[in-house]
């Protein structure tokens, strides 16, 4: 892994500063967006949640969960990275932070951006995540993966963005943090940010 990337990227995570909502009721939460880099690309880490889960069960995320008392949003994302892929803190290179998102479960949620080693070697937490898998950024930046689509949620027509990546459908807060990761890298697609509304979906 090279420095360059990495200086890079927290430069670009910097500047604008990550927006953040107003004051709420909202549970604080945290996820990391693991990066790394192989064969001159950036890559992802996403999981798969388990269909068990009382909550968000089977779904494409990242690593990560509510903060426990005390905890601020790297913490919370490091410890729930470890607890569920196996991948120490101490491991990951802190690289900024995106905007904040609010989910319909009452959390909300700040992505932590991380430099994490590869290989990759997860050690998953089976009752919770049944697959762990690495993507290139730039298969989220191709148009034909990206699909704005109407949805009726709650009665109330919104525009979300899914994108269809390696037989995925990956959408909601996951493909909220991905467009922000992606509009920050100068690689995003697709209608403008202001017309969609799939941030708080899941």
């Amino acid at each position: 892994m090279t420095e360059s990337w990495i200086l890079e990227l927290r430069q670009r995570l910097e500047s604008p500063p990550p927006r953040r909502l107003g004051p709420s009721d909202a549970r604080p939460a945290a996820v990391l967006v693991p990066l790394y880099v192989e064969a001159g690309q950036l890559w992802t880490v996403l999981v798969r949640r388990s269909d068990e889960l009382p909550q968000h069960r089977g779904q494409f995320a990242f690593p990560g969960g509510g903060n426990e008392p005390g905890e601020g949003p790297w913490e919370a994302a490091l410890r729930e990275t470890e607890e569920e892929i196996g991948v120490a803190g101490a491991r990951i290179v802190r690289l900024g932070e995106l905007d904040e998102v609010a989910s319909r479960g009452g959390y909300r949620i700040v992505p932590c951006v991380g430099a994490v080693p590869y290989p990759l070697d997860a050690e998953v937490d089976e009752s919770e995540i049944v697959e762990v898998f690495a993507l290139p950024l730039l298969a989220f930046a191709d148009y034909r993966a990206v699909e704005d689509r109407v949805v009726k949620l709650d009665g109330v027509e919104r525009m979300i963005r899914v994108y269809h990546v390696a037989g995925r459908q990956i959408w909601g807060l996951t493909a909220a943090v991905l467009r922000n990761l992606l509009e920050r890298l100068g690689l995003a697609t697709g209608i403008a940010d202001e017309e969609l509304d799939d941030s708080w979906v899941q």
